[in-house]
């Protein structure tokens, strides 16, 4: 198949293209940022192009079978670049693709969508209530899918808790900078909650299902995730133990806490924002059961394991993006006050 992904050049677009270039399949990246790995940049074509700019796109997507979007603006992005890209942007993807009788699109959505629920697992069937630019733009956007739908499109939408893996950078690195350098690392609460991750591989299996198997069975809305998870105090805890110093996970205020992450946020002095430090410490866990029936996902990570996958790729990759920071998943994060908290951690 001739494979079309938006956001080629970003952490689940570089590992999608690894993916399934070893199963025989020709890619067509389309990501605003150039298209920098050498490993297989010369195995793909890759169109440097916005998704809100609909005519570069439809040509850049002539030809293509199926469709992965999975571009967009994260949540340090403007809210107006959010709106721009995750709705209007998603609009110009299926647009395209129908114009250009494209057999499916796969729609990469985010268990944001779920907002700060009150039970747990959740199911593709319980309310969408997003929080913050975020994730109601994602909440949008899905609209923006069914609306598709409803007009013939096959459009398998999913929706991946959190992922890590090789190319993750982002928060996850904070945490990583933080063990790497021989720290205990804050938990925004007991860390007794259980939080379900995702490693990249396992969301990259689940993908190809949604373009490999019928028409009819996977035009529909799937959660993706972890099988295998603890508590977060746990989960992370074995990155700690990975690097080998002794340090701990150690719990906080989460009241307290979060209302000292509020002010910072809206100081700018700290890089975490709502829907992370508002849902740190509390349960987050969906239910994979659907996916598990119908795409027969076999996730084959735990938490554990893919945290430190992402732990022992981050250290092999240093020098590569020593210096760098940024807004996206394939960089990391600033500190910005919290790296001052880091000092402090390093002697408990």
């Amino acid at each position: 198949m001739k494979i079309f992904i938006t956001g080629g050049s970003g952490f689940l677009g570089i590992n999608l293209i690894r993916y399934l270039l070893q199963k025989g399949h020709t890619i067509t990246s389309y990501d605003i940022t150039p298209f920098t790995y050498a490993d297989c940049k010369d195995d793909i074509e890759w169109v440097e192009g916005d998704i809100r700019d609909i005519k570069t796109l439809q040509k850049a997507m002539q030809g293509a079978d199926m469709v992965i979007h999975a571009a967009a603006a994260l949540p340090l992005y403007t809210p107006e670049d959010i709106q721009s890209t995750d709705v209007d942007g998603t609009r110009n993807v299926l647009t395209a693709a129908e114009a250009l009788h494209v057999d499916r699109v796969v729609f990469i959505s985010s268990t944001a969508v779920y907002g700060v629920p009150d039970h747990h697992p959740l199911y593709e069937t319980d309310p969408m209530i997003g929080v913050g630019p975020y994730g109601k733009a994602k909440v949008e956007a899905e609209g923006v899918c069914m609306d598709f739908r409803k007009k013939g499109l096959c459009l398998p939408i999913i929706r991946p808790k959190s992922f890590v893996g090789p190319e993750r950078l982002g928060v996850f690195a904070l945490f990583y900078d933080w063990a790497k350098d021989g720290c205990s690392f804050p938990m925004i609460g007991n860390g007794n909650n259980r939080y379900q991750l995702l490693h990249v591989a396992d969301l990259c299996d689940a993908i190809y299902a949604c373009i490999t198997l019928q028409k009819e069975t996977v035009n529909d809305t799937f959660n993706i995730g972890a099988k295998e998870f603890t508590t977060m105090k746990e989960d992370y805890q074995a990155v700690l133990d990975e690097a080998g110093y002794g340090k701990r996970i150690i719990g906080s205020p989460a009241r307290i806490v979060i209302g000292i992450l509020r002010v910072l946020e809206a100081l700018k002095l700290s890089p975490l924002y709502r829907w992370v430090y508002e849902t740190a410490a509390e349960d987050s866990f969906v239910s994979i059961e659907k996916a598990e029936r119908v795409l027969n996902y076999q996730p084959k990570y735990s938490n554990k394991q893919a945290l430190v996958d992402n732990y022992r790729w981050y250290l092999a990759h240093l020098k590569d993006f020593e210096g760098k920071s940024g807004v996206s998943h394939r960089v990391p994060w600033k500190q910005g006050i919290l790296g001052v908290m880091k000092m402090v951690f390093r002697l408990v």
